[in-house]
């Protein structure tokens, strides 16, 4: 299992693309980097996922408490590049209405 994530600092955003797995083994990686910035509560984070091949609960739990922490700060968090199978688990938990998922192009 295996998560790569780049990191590019804009001016009032993160965008954050990631390539792999995000699962209970890798998810601790994206926290880790994701932690500061959701803190310091100054930019906006967009997440890209169109190289996700697969995402469980613990991906989930890591864009909830993101969305918890740059809310408090009036910050949005934007997620992209979402294949259809992804898409699905955001549905199924209702975060799909509490935060910005813009769809993949293309057929899964």
């Amino acid at each position: 299992m295996n998560l790569n994530i780049d990191t590019t600092e804009r001016e009032q955003e993160y965008v954050i693309v990631l390539k792999g797995e995000l699962d209970v083994y890798t998810a601790p990686e994206l926290q880790k980097i994701l932690e500061p910035i959701r803190q310091s509560g100054s930019h906006d984070i967009r997440i890209d996922l169109t190289d996700v091949e697969y995402m469980d609960s613990t991906g989930l739990g890591i864009f909830v408490g993101t969305l918890k922490e740059l809310n408090q700060h009036d910050r949005e968090l934007y997620v992209t590049g979402v294949t259809k199978r992804i898409l699905r688990l955001f549905e199924i938990t209702g975060l799909r209405d509490l935060m910005h998922i813009n769809e993949a192009s293309g057929v899964e």
